[in-house]
């Protein structure tokens, strides 16, 4: 069975990464998976996905549309013919599964990663009429409607999603494998310049509006008042840095705040450098990296419009209001300090391998619904 995946790139996040360790774990004698890609720059994934068996394919000018369908319609044509076509590109899936149903493909997925009811409530005519027609072509061109969650569901199907029998609720998954290594503590700070007793506080996130990096600093200013021995690891990167970089400079919180770019050993720094995590995004469509974080055995302290399926292990998640002040905020960060969590991280672990978000249990279920459109 072939399977076209439709992302924006394969660089690295949330959805991203897991497709990738979708690919590694897919029955690879019945699924054979592609990647359709809006850029013709390399992406991070895009080597280990050819060494998976996967081709990378750019289709190019989503925001003309005339283009597009040509561009699209021309590498279904080249690479096809495809059994399944999967879109992961939110409300824009409405014209790509268009397209597909045009193409002839049979089974055509739309896959709804975010909650953007807030942003489609505040938007502007024209962004609504936008909104309106491409959630019409879901509902008809969709074979299939997934979400990461619940509110992810509402998003992009509509408050009665639970009315249809197409759309569902599949928990994307994490490959849990790194989380079972040993963590070599002094190694890992020694080598980003920690001291063994620093309170570290960890994010991870693509510098976008969405995962609030502003806040994460007027937080880590106010820690610094309460606090000397911390420092704020940011790893991610995106169009937002360089602001958020100026924001730290002049709070004074240079010697504080290290920005670690994108890495490939999040699972470690985790396990080996982080005491706390810290995760005020203004919306999620459930936020696999505090899975992550859990995993590790690390407290969270999230806002409390992240959905509640991502609370896997409860004595690891802190939910806070974005309206509370920052230096609340940093009073309960600081506070998980004095804390001793009553579980360990093997402990933490074991919860998360045995819920709906250990990849395995991901992948199968996705298999599921693949082969049922044999």
């Amino acid at each position: 069975m072939r399977i076209l995946a439709v992302v924006g790139s394969t660089n690295r996040a949330g959805t991203e990464t897991w497709l990738t360790h979708l690919l590694y774990h897919l029955d690879h004698h019945s699924f054979q998976m592609d990647f359709l890609v809006h850029t013709d720059q390399k992406g991070a994934y895009d080597d280990k996905i050819v060494s998976l068996g996967g081709r990378i394919i750019p289709c190019l000018h989503p925001e003309k549309p005339w283009v597009y369908a040509r561009n699209f319609k021309r590498s279904l044509r080249c690479h096809g013919p495809y059994d399944i076509v999967h879109s992961h590109v939110h409300h824009f899936s409405g014209f790509v599964l268009r397209l597909a149903r045009q193409a002839g493909v049979p089974c055509r997925i739309a896959h709804s990663h975010l909650d953007t009811t807030l942003a489609q409530s505040q938007a502007g005519f024209l962004r609504r009429s936008y909104l309106a027609l491409m959630q019409h072509w879901i509902n008809s061109y969709a074979t299939d409607g997934l979400a990461a969650s619940r509110k992810a569901a509402i998003a992009l199907f509509g408050l009665s999603w639970q009315k249809d029998p197409r759309w569902r609720v599949l928990y994307c998954g994490i490959d849990l494998q790194p989380f079972r290594l040993t963590s070599q503590a002094q190694a890992i700070r020694s080598d980003l310049g920690l001291a063994p007793d620093t309170l570290v506080i960890g994010h991870v996130g693509r510098f976008f509006e969405q995962k609030n990096h502003a806040m994460l600093v007027d937080i880590a200013q106010e820690i610094a008042k309460r606090e000397e021995n911390f420092a704020l690891l940011l790893i991610g990167d995106g169009p937002l840095r360089p602001a958020i970089e100026n924001r730290v400079a002049q709070a004074g919180l240079t010697d504080k705040v290290i920005f670690l770019g994108l890495r490939d050993d999040v699972p470690r720094l985790m396990l080996g450098a982080m005491d706390v995590f810290l995760f005020p995004s203004l919306f999620e469509g459930l936020g696999l990296v505090l899975v992550e974080a859990q995993a590790a055995g690390v407290p969270c302290f999230i806002s409390d419009v992240v959905p509640e399926e991502a609370d896997v292990v409860p004595q690891l998640v802190y939910r806070l209001s974005l309206s509370l002040p920052a230096f609340t905020w940093a009073e309960a960060v600081l506070s998980a300090r004095r804390a001793k969590e009553n579980i360990s991280q093997p402990e933490a672990l074991g919860k998360v391998e045995q819920g709906p978000f250990n990849i395995l249990t991901s992948v199968r279920k996705l298999e599921c619904v693949y082969q049922k459109r044999r």
